[in-house]
């Protein structure tokens, strides 16, 4: 396997309000023809993130056809669960509708942050989206008892699929900040909205070095998952990974077999984070972000040979 680079997509230029630094998690959706709306989480003057989207034409997929001048979802009521940072994780089509599942951000004080899962819905193609609930979609249980956090959802017909981020814990680091450790779990629904969640665990840490396991992407693809994430040690910036599953569940981890790494210089030379692979016209694409968590904006790469081979 071994990804191309095709360059980066689209950086905030500080233009708009709502939108003055980072595009974080981006994430594919088709709309019609070789368009795609790719949308992702950007900040603020208050360093708060809600949600927006660029449109581009696959054929030059880093021309950037049309920018949201509004976000299409927004911060939630002070004191809910995403009063300080909405950010979007995976939106699929089922029932007519889009479900864009997102995670919610709260500031916190002996943590810096909490984050759960959240679902916003549209009925009008994506262009405008409204919260399926004020409350988390995923809340804290005896299994999830810290946060949750980025996901990937694959609908069919019988069940829904989830695959998310769980923390794990929150511990300190050298620098005396603290940061949550999280790896990556396994939920099933019939709807989409309830899911069951036993604790499996899908990826998890290869040491005690390994803090962070994040924003799962899965596709099945000849009688077999694959997923993409990112993952970090210690307090550092992500890489991202790669895994393979005949059944969705149990996994084996390949970060070897990935095929992209950072590049020499620039934009995404100190991190790869969040990867969200998709399919067009038989080609296969990877949309990623780069230096400090998508500061510098996010990139598409192509591959290049054939995933069985």
């Amino acid at each position: 396997m071994k990804w191309n680079k095709i360059g980066k997509v689209f950086e905030p230029s500080g233009e708009i309000d709502w939108m003055q630094s980072h595009t974080m998690l981006p994430v594919a959706d088709w709309v019609d023809g070789d368009i795609y709306r790719i949308y992702f989480a950007s900040r603020n003057r208050d360093n708060m993130s809600q949600i927006g989207y660029v449109d581009v034409d696959m054929n030059e997929p880093t021309t950037v056809l049309n920018v949201s001048k509004f976000p299409v979802v927004e911060l939630g009521d002070l004191g809910t669960f995403d009063d300080s940072g909405v950010f979007p994780s995976t939106i699929v089509t089922a029932n007519e509708k889009k479900y864009l599942y997102y995670v919610g951000w709260m500031q916190g004080e002996r943590v810096p942050f909490y984050g759960m899962v959240g679902l916003a819905v549209s009925t009008d193609g994506g262009e405008t989206f409204q919260k399926y609930s004020r409350a988390p979609l995923l809340p804290r249980n005896e299994v999830d008892p810290f946060m949750t956090l980025s996901l990937c959802v694959m609908p069919s017909e019988d069940v829904w699929r989830m695959w998310y981020t769980s923390t794990t814990e929150c511990i300190r680091t050298s620098t005396d900040g603290t940061i949550p450790n999280y790896h990556i779990k396994y939920a099933e629904s019939e709807d989409g909205i309830n899911w069951n969640r036993d604790g499996i665990v899908c990826i998890d840490y290869k040491d005690k070095n390994e803090t962070r396991i994040a924003r799962p992407r899965v596709l099945y693809d000849s009688g077999r998952y694959r997923m993409w994430y990112g993952y970090a040690r210690g307090d550092g910036g992500y890489r991202i990974g790669y895994a393979e599953s005949s059944d969705g569940r149990d996994w084996e981890r390949l970060d070897e077999q990935v095929g992209i790494d950072m590049s020499g210089c620039g934009w995404d030379s100190e991190m790869l984070a969040y990867p969200f692979v998709f399919e067009w016209e038989g080609d296969w694409y990877m949309l990623y972000n780069g230096n400090n968590y998508g500061e510098t904006g996010f990139g598409v790469a192509i591959l290049n040979q054939d995933l069985n081979e």
